[in-house]
C-alpha cells in the first residue's frame, strides 16, 4: 500500500519537504510519495476535508497555517496542545491529530553548539514556530523574551510560558538593551525569504551570541549576514528544518528516519542551487 504524504502553505514553492522525504523513502525502500500544496488561508478548511476524504496518512504545515489549522482537527498531541500550533498532521483510524515538532527539532539543530543552562533566549516572531520553539526552550530551562510587531501577541505567549512554568517576557520588535544581555538569538518570521533586509538592526549584539534564523532558502539572510559581521556564531535553518521534518517522519512512521541521507539531500539541493 502507498503512502501519501504532503506540504501545505502559502508560499509553498521553496519548500524542500518533498526533496527530504522522498530521499529517506528512497533510502529505506518505503513505496510512499509526498507532494506540495499551495494553500491560501481562505481554502485551508476545504483542503484539510480533501487530505482527509483522499486518505493521505499524514501532512505537514507551514505559514500562514500553522495555528488556524487546530479548530480542524480532531485531537493534539502535548506538543501542539502546549505551543498552540501545529506543524504535523497524521491521520489514524479516521481522526486527523496534530502534533508539533518545531521546538524539539530546534533544539536537535542547535544542542551541539549550545549549552542551554541557566540562559536567555530572545524569540524575534510570535507565529506558530516561534511557539513551539519558545516552549521547547522553556523545557530546557531557558529565560525567554519574545518581540513582535504586534505586541498583543507577543505578551499572549509569554503569559502561557509563565503559565507553564517558564520564565518569559515580552515586548515590540524594537533594538534594545536585550542586545547585550542575551546569548541566542532565535528569528522566526518569513522576513528575508526573499532577500529582503530585516526591520531592526543587531547592532550593539554581544560577541559570540549564537543567532538562528529558521530561513534555510536564501542560505544566508540579510538577518544572518549582518549578526557573522557582528562576530556572532550563525546558524541557518537548514538544520531545525532536517529535524522537525525527522520527527514528524518518525511521528508518521515510527522507527528511525534514515538522517544521514535526508540531510544529504538537502545539503546536496542548497549547494548546488
Amino acid at each position: 500500500m502507498e503512502n501519501y504524504f504532503a506540504v501545505i502553505g502559502d508560499p509553498i514553492a521553496h519548500s524542500l519537504s518533498p526533496l527530504l522525504h522522498s530521499a529517506g523513502y528512497q533510502s529505506l525502500g518505503i513505496t510512499a510519495e509526498y507532494s506540495r500544496f499551495r494553500v491560501t488561508p481562505s481554502k485551508l478548511k476545504e483542503a484539510v476535508y480533501g487530505l482527509r476524504a483522499l486518505g493521505f496518512s499524514g501532512w505537514n504545515v507551514t505559514i500562514p497555517h500553522k495555528e488556524s489549522i487546530i479548530p480542524l482537527l480532531d485531537e493534539l498531541t502535548p506538543e501542539a496542545e502546549n505551543a498552540g500550533a501545529v506543524n504535523t498532521v497524521k491521520q489514524l483510524n479516521g481522526k486527523l491529530i496534530g502534533h508539533n515538532t518545531d521546538g524539539n527539532g530546534f533544539v536537535l539543530a542547535i544542542e551541539n553548539k549550545f549549552n542551554f543552562s541557566d540562559k536567555k533566549a530572545v524569540i524575534l516572531g510570535a507565529g506558530g514556530a516561534a511557539r513551539g520553539i519558545a516552549f521547547a526552550l522553556k523545557e530546557k530551562g531557558m529565560r525567554i523574551h519574545i518581540l513582535n510587531r504586534t505586541l498583543s501577541r507577543a505578551q499572549e505567549l509569554a503569559s502561557l510560558i509563565r503559565l507553564a512554568g517558564g520564565e518569559a517576557s515580552s515586548g515590540d520588535l524594537l533594538p534594545g538593551v536585550w542586545l547585550k544581555d542575551v546569548d541566542l538569538v532565535v528569528q522566526t518570521t518569513p522576513v528575508g525569504l526573499y532577500g529582503e533586509n530585516y526591520p531592526i538592526s543587531l547592532q550593539g549584539i554581544k560577541p559570540k551570541t549564537l543567532v538562528v534564523d529558521i530561513i534555510y532558502k536564501p542560505w544566508e539572510t540579510a538577518f544572518l549576514r549582518e549578526a557573522r559581521k557582528l562576530g556572532c556564531q550563525t546558524i541557518n535553518g537548514l538544520p531545525m528544518f532536517l529535524f522537525q521534518g525527522v520527527l514528524a517522519w518518525e511521528f508518521w512512521l515510527g522507527g528511525k528516519a534514515p538522517v544521514e541521507q535526508m540531510w544529504a539531500a538537502l545539503v546536496n539541493e542548497v549547494q548546488t542551487k
